[in-house]
């Protein structure tokens, strides 16, 4: 399927209800996240798997460390980010069709996984946990130990439509670390792009990228990602225009700029040859996470926890699905009424909340736009069984 086209649509007997699941957005005041979703319009995947797709290209997640310099090492991370950008924002699609809605993840709700080691690389890990309910945030750790690469990070979502699109503001930030043999770590902030879901009113929804995020590194380097895409009577999907500088500087060392689904080349800089392939999506495979079996999962792993809701919505049968959902929902809040009762709180498994965290507020100053504080959901540890 061309990144220029939007996945076939919804089908036919599906059309009346999706034109009236737009109607009651359209009139919902708030953030829409709250809302309850038909179940046609469900992915069977929830949320926190999503944090799988910065691993799906674990030899470009490794090959940041190989970098000889501070710069080269900036541009192995820039390439390494724009190579999961597919994976997070066209493959489904590809795999449903069109973009649908996750299934939101309940508190506590975990998902773990892991690439393994091919040819020496090492295994490459992920813990990914739902940290907060209201509002909705999942921190995840993803960490290759042999290659001295994580990556740490956090996203939460506000949603808002504005009568032909759905804005998804992606609130939270990633932290890539590298171990270096000279002592001291390097650092990345990396912040997160706005969602833009078009396509709605001919049911076949898609995401585009909007506005500008940043890596910036704690060797002094930045990266400034602009993204733009097809508006309604011109523009080309999913195109982006990266620039590394140093920073504080205006002088680029490096401009890259293509299709972040697809093609990519050096325009100018120093640092690679110009008009050589930054990076290709489509001679370049995602390489899926493994999982352990359903039957050896934990009552909270997330496949195990959603598997009714997900067989139903992958077979057609929505009543099912709807069922399970709304069991697994009505749980939730008799959990959360107990707790308020208790007067106990919620503890965390895998992350303890960083308020107003200094290394972000560090890296943060050069990123424009961006709040000059933020908090972090840092890890701790991971599952005894994985």
């Amino acid at each position: 399927m061309s990144a220029e086209q939007p996945g076939p649509g919804l089908s036919s007997e599906n059309q009346g209800g999706w034109m009236h699941f737009l109607k009651s957005i359209a009139s919902f005041s708030g953030d829409l996240s709250k809302m309850t979703a038909p179940s046609f319009i469900l992915s069977p995947v929830s949320l926190t798997e999503y944090p799988s797709y910065w691993g799906e290209h674990p030899d470009t997640f490794n090959e940041v460390q190989e970098g000889k310099t501070p710069e080269e090492r900036m541009v192995a991370v820039l390439r390494w980010f724009i190579a999961t950008l597919k994976g997070q924002y066209t493959s489904r699609n590809t795999s449903m069709g069109h973009e649908k809605k996750p299934l939101n993840p309940v508190l506590s709700e975990v998902f773990y996984g892991k690439w393994p080691d091919h040819s020496g690389r090492g295994e490459l890990t992920l813990v990914s946990e739902q940290v907060s309910h209201h509002p909705p945030i999942t921190a995840y750790y993803l960490e290759n130990k042999k290659a001295g690469v994580s990556v740490q990070g956090h996203s939460g979502q506000k949603t808002s439509f504005n009568g032909r699109t759905i804005s998804v503001l992606q609130v939270g930030h990633a932290f890539m670390r590298l171990k270096r043999p000279e002592g001291e770590d390097e650092v990345y902030l990396i912040t997160l792009p706005t969602l833009h879901i078009d396509g709605l009113w001919y049911g076949s929804p898609y995401i585009e990228l909007a506005d500008t995020t940043y890596i910036h590194s704690s060797t002094g380097y930045l990266a400034t990602i602009n993204y733009s895409g097809r508006g309604y009577f011109s523009g080309k999907a999913h195109s982006f225009h990266a620039t590394v500088t140093q920073s504080g500087s205006s002088t680029s060392l490096l401009e890259v700029a293509g299709d972040w689904s697809g093609s990519s080349t050096v325009k100018k800089g120093t640092l690679l040859p110009v008009s050589s392939t930054f990076w290709d999506a489509n001679v370049s495979p995602r390489e899926e996470i493994q999982v352990k079996p359903i039957s050896e999962m934990g009552e909270y792993e997330s496949r195990r926890l959603w598997q009714v809701v997900s067989q139903g919505i992958r077979t057609g049968n929505y009543d099912v699905a709807s069922k399970d959902k709304s069991r697994i929902e009505n749980e939730q809040r008799a959990l959360r009424k107990k707790r308020e009762e208790e007067g106990t709180k919620h503890e965390l498994k895998h992350f303890e909340l960083i308020e107003n965290d200094p290394d972000y507020a560090k890296l943060a100053v050069a990123c424009k736009n961006q709040p000059n504080t933020q908090s972090t959901y840092r890890f701790t540890t991971g599952p005894t069984n994985a």
